[in-house]
């Protein structure tokens, strides 16, 4: 049987999915067969004598020149894998097979559209790091920052936020945002974005907006709600400032993939948030409990220990609380330690710990003191703020604290011990108290 001709074979190469390139050694194409329009989106014609690295992606050109080394040197590459952009801007993954011919002084190569491989495998490893962000992130933070990273491996996402809507009262907060663009476009850029946000969070949508002038401040916007079996807990938002750049079909259907699992790993940190807070703190006063407490203190004498450093402890009980209970009822009884709580808080700085220690007794943590007599002045503002008599539903109360004091490692180098040595002090201050009246 006789071989065929070469116009024959020509006929054949023409009809390949793949596209056979070959580039002289200065790397410009010196041929391409038809095929090569559908994987670059030039047609043979434009792409005759273009430089093949004004094709490639930025971030795969020194790879790529690297590799065009070694196959100039005489060694084959069969698999070699890179990303070239296409004349509509969008990014195709590139299999290349490609040798040096020495007799030719040029480059063969064959080249696979691998574009839909790629987008797969990416999908599947965004979707096992969003698992594995839901279960290691410490908190809502740290998983937010997971995600945007997760999401920034699959399409741009400089300008990237989070919104998320409280089921209770329906308002809308942004807890993570993150913009890369310096320069201030004024509220029409933020009138925009807040006006497709509300559209996807009321229509729960995914909506994707291209500005149509050029001179527009946003010119592309990408946002898909955050849909649970309970309702949408959110968006994810997306922008783009750059003419050069707007968002796709393509970005809007994989962006609401991941976002599935996505709105699984946020409302599995919320819960998680929720039963942590339940076991960690009070209801009433929103104060941290017990349990929280001896965590802050072990870890207190920890670092003080660590740092040669020293810590106060003051142990409260509100004086005739038991009288207010009695005359006025448990709720306007309740609604004294709320007040009392926030009183108790403006006292102190961030850095301290107010606890709600059982009742009406408060425990306080005051940390990062440079001399013990510091705690004095607390107790000084703890007394001025208790002076001024607290309005329970309308009802005159005043009421004041006896105050304890124990100073580590002065008074105990244990929990137990500057707890009791505290408590001791502060039931001497109620005595006195008494005598006195």
């Amino acid at each position: 049987m006789n071989s065929p001709s070469f116009p024959t074979l020509g006929k054949y190469i023409d009809l390949l999915v793949d596209a056979i390139c070959v580039v002289d050694k200065h790397g410009h194409f010196l041929y391409v067969s038809p095929s090569a329009e559908q994987i670059f989106g030039y047609s043979q014609m434009e792409m005759m004598g273009k430089q093949m690295l004004e094709l490639i992606h930025p971030d795969d050109r020194q790879r790529t020149l690297h590799t065009v080394t070694d196959i100039m040197e005489g060694e084959p590459q069969p698999h070699f894998e890179n990303r070239y952009i296409r004349k509509d801007g969008e990014i195709v993954h590139i299999m290349w097979s490609a040798r040096w011919s020495e007799a030719d002084q040029c480059r063969v190569a064959v080249a696979r559209d691998i574009t839909r491989r790629k987008h797969a495998e990416s999908l599947q490893q965004a979707v096992f790091a969003i698992a594995e962000a839901s279960h290691n992130a410490q908190d809502l933070n740290t998983l937010f920052a997971q995600i945007h990273r997760i999401i920034s491996e699959l399409l741009p996402a400089d300008n990237f936020a989070i919104a998320l809507r409280d089921k209770s009262s329906a308002a809308v907060s942004l807890p993570y945002s993150r913009e890369q663009v310096m320069l201030d476009f004024g509220k029409d850029s933020s009138e925009m974005s807040n006006q497709l946000l509300n559209n996807v969070l009321h229509k729960n949508e995914a909506c994707l907006y291209n500005a149509m002038h050029e001179r527009m401040a946003l010119q592309s916007w990408l946002g898909v709600p955050l849909k649970s079996h309970s309702g949408v807990l959110g968006a994810l938002v997306l922008k783009s400032y750059s003419a050069q750049h707007h968002y796709s079909e393509k970005n809007l259907e994989l962006l609401q993939f991941v976002s599935t699992q996505i709105a699984a790993a946020v409302e599995r940190k919320q819960m998680m948030a929720r039963l942590e807070h339940l076991a960690l703190y009070d209801q009433l006063t929103k104060l941290p409990n017990r349990t929280l407490f001896y965590d802050r203190i072990n870890s207190a004498m920890a670092r003080a220990k660590r740092h040669h450093a020293i810590f106060s402890l003051l142990y409260l009980d509100m004086d005739k609380f038991k009288a207010v209970n009695d005359t006025y009822g448990h709720l306007t009884g309740d609604a004294l330690l709320e007040q009392a709580a926030r009183r108790l808080e403006s006292c102190v700085r961030e850095c301290d710990t107010v606890v709600r220690f059982g009742g009406d007794e408060f425990v306080i943590l005051l940390e990062n003191l440079d001399y013990p007599e510091q705690s004095i002045t607390v107790v000084q503002k703890i007394q001025d703020v208790f002076q001024e008599a607290f309005n329970l539903q309308g009802q005159m109360v005043h009421i004041m604290p006896s105050i304890g004091i124990a100073h580590y490692p002065l008074d105990g180098d244990t929990d137990q011990t500057l707890l009791r040595h505290a408590d001791k002090a502060m039931y001497a201050a109620k005595q006195n108290t008494i005598n006195v009246h």
